[in-house]
């Protein structure tokens, strides 16, 4: 990348989101080392904008600093995945809650028929799954919003590309037709009106993710172990 593509006044935030796609894209896998000098000068810029974007990745938990070894790209093991699917759960839940009572049916209608969208590419061939798993998030970052809960819009900020990393891994043993038939159920909940139902079933959807993610890497010979509490009482 070109000094030149970095246009915002904090050039920090702008590394960021670069490094991020770096690490999406496959380029920066777990384990890597990011050494800020070759990155500034890679990239034409100080080294300071270059460690306070590190700074803030490493308070997303999506870098870790080894000693004597600097900055690396974190690896998620189980544990971090369980910590990840819970927390979410929690924030998500409350967030259809919320979004049950407060939305106007003008949202949940545009919601509804940006749902309606997504079977258009269920039927384009030409169209890859990435495409439904980056519609799937929206749905679900759109639930947030409508909570109108500020709070909880930025905590679960903290987490989306953690999220975005799982999903990225989940993705690739599903298919459109299934990104898209799971999620009709979260329109239903928020149509429905009811908060407890909503809860519940978002809860449900995202303990169900969950269980597939563990059932993946079990089918990959991941022969980690980690005996987690079962948030969610099926």
């Amino acid at each position: 990348m070109e000094k030149t593509l970095f246009q915002k006044q904090n050039i920090s935030e702008e590394l960021v989101d670069y490094l991020k796609w770096l690490i999406l894209s496959g380029e920066l896998k777990p384990g890597d080392r990011i050494v800020e000098t070759k990155l500034a000068k890679d990239l034409g810029i100080s080294q300071t904008p270059v460690r306070e974007a590190l700074r803030q990745l490493q308070g997303e938990g999506i870098i870790q600093i080894i000693p004597n070894r600097g900055p690396m790209v974190r690896s998620f093991d189980m544990r971090d995945v369980y910590e990840i699917y819970s927390i979410r759960s929690v924030l998500e839940g409350l967030a259809i809650r919320l979004a049950a009572q407060r939305a106007g049916d003008d949202e949940i209608a545009e919601l509804e028929q940006f749902y309606y969208r997504m079977k258009d590419k269920v039927e384009d061939d030409a169209v890859p799954v990435s495409y439904l798993l980056s519609d799937s998030f929206h749905i679900h970052d759109t639930i947030v919003k409508m909570s109108g809960h500020s709070r909880l819009n930025n905590m679960y900020k903290s987490i989306t590309f953690q999220i975005a990393l799982i999903n990225q891994v989940l993705g690739s043993a599903s298919s459109k037709k299934k990104e898209f038939e799971q999620h009709w159920e979260l329109i239903e909940a928020l149509k429905s009106r009811n908060p407890d139902k909503a809860e519940e079933v978002m809860r449900r959807h995202i303990y169900n993710s969950y269980r597939e993610f563990v059932e993946l890497r079990s089918r990959q010979g991941d022969g980690s172990e980690f005996n987690e509490l079962v948030w969610f009482n099926q």
